[in-house]
């Protein structure tokens, strides 16, 4: 009567990556760059999604995009926070209230050391552009002066 039991499915367990559980983990890992919260979000351990990032090429990839759009974001809102400031609010002793901007400085030194080398290759590149254009301007046009040469001895060693 073996052929005769019926098939039943079975539950994965808790513990188990789902595409749901996968999905859900990247999207709060890239809303808030922080594995651990991420993890609790989807009722998963740290070290599962680390062993699944290890073992799982996809799951890695889709990881480092996730980190990526989150460190993005993060450095957009410090660009603006450094570039615009933030309102400060002071109390008086009298109870009125003023406002200022305050700006990081601390944060505007970073970011520029950050982002000096890749200013400098540009830059550099830029330059280096520049001279290459010209440099392909004169071998193109000693070029076409040589082609135009060699039609015209050719034209009158045919005689037209």
């Amino acid at each position: 009567m073996a052929g005769s039991r019926r098939l039943q499915m079975q539950r994965e367990p808790r513990r188990s990556w789902t595409v749901t559980k996968e999905r859900e983990f990247l999207s709060a890992l890239a809303e808030t760059c922080n594995v651990t919260r991420a993890a609790e979000a989807v009722g998963m351990s740290v070290r599962g999604a680390y062993k699944r990032r290890k073992r799982n090429a996809a799951f890695r990839d889709a990881w480092m995009e996730a980190i990526s759009a989150a460190y993005q974001r993060l450095e957009l809102a410090l660009l603006d926070r450094s570039l615009n400031g933030t309102e400060k609010v002071i109390t008086r002793r009298d109870g009125s209230e003023d406002r200022m901007r305050e700006f990081p400085n601390q944060l505007g030194l970073s970011l520029l050391k950050m982002h000096r080398a890749n200013v400098a290759e540009y830059t550099v590149s830029s330059e280096m552009a520049a001279e290459d254009v010209d440099e392909l301007r004169e071998r193109l046009l000693r070029k076409i002066e040589r082609l135009s040469r060699r039609r015209e001895q050719e034209s009158a060693q045919t005689g037209e």
